[in-house]
């Protein structure tokens, strides 16, 4: 496998140097602060990426203070104990995107929320105690007890709110196939997300960066060089 080192190399190559690469670089991780996120913004950020898969993100968030609104925040005590007619309203309720299914998903993830805060405090200490070398393990509780949190939406939903994860996007996959790892150009088995978790475990003891920057500068390392902001 070829050292991070020489992938941290080339994507400094490629961003104008060091500094230049690091303003590219999301916060490090602080499990602090993820276990202080209130629940309402966890749920927030389910919704939001659960509407936004397969849809115009930018459509998302234009309308996003109108779903704040008809989601009565996201408060998932509040959402819990609506009635089905609270629900079968929101179908035709024009201030957000009304597609049934995602619609549902709110309902049930709310309860999902509820149900860990319960278990742990609330969902952030739960997140924040769970360890960043077992991200496979998470993500399957995401797929198991929550509903559309599978696959890419529940990485984001891990990076979204600030857990110390890898998301494996085309150029992150680009990257460790160039660096010697035997995964499919998409990983979609478990075979190859545990190879893949392996990696990142293995670049994090030698490097000592979390796995959001491992993951970040692999993207930044390879494929199209586009102008970053």
């Amino acid at each position: 496998m070829t050292p991070f080192a020489e992938i941290r190399a080339r994507a400094e190559r490629r961003k104008g140097g060091a500094e230049a690469l690091a303003r590219l670089l999301p916060p490090a991780p602080a499990p602090a602060a993820l276990s202080e996120i209130p629940d309402d913004r966890v749920l927030a950020e389910m919704a939001r990426l659960v509407f936004s898969a397969g849809f115009a993100r930018g459509v998302i968030d234009a309308k996003w203070p109108d779903f704040e609104d008809a989601f009565l925040n996201f408060l998932a005590a509040r959402l819990a104990a609506q009635p089905d007619e609270f629900w079968y309203a929101l179908a035709s309720d024009r201030r957000i995107v009304r597609n049934g299914p995602k619609i549902r998903s709110v309902r049930r993830n709310s309860a999902f929320v509820l149900e860990v805060a319960r278990e742990h405090g609330s969902f952030g200490r739960f997140l924040a105690a769970w360890p960043s070398t077992d991200q496979i393990g998470l993500l399957g509780l995401l797929a198991r007890r929550g509903d559309r949190l599978g696959g890419m939406t529940g990485q984001l939903l891990l990076r979204c709110v600030g857990w110390d994860g890898f998301v494996t996007s085309k150029d992150v996959v680009a990257c460790l196939r160039d660096a010697g790892l035997d995964i499919a150009p998409e990983v979609t088995s478990k075979a190859d997300f545990a190879k893949v978790q392996t990696r990142f475990n293995a670049w994090a003891e030698e490097t000592g960066l979390s796995r959001v920057h491992l993951s970040r500068i692999c993207a930044l390392s390879i494929g199209e060089n586009r102008h970053e902001h």
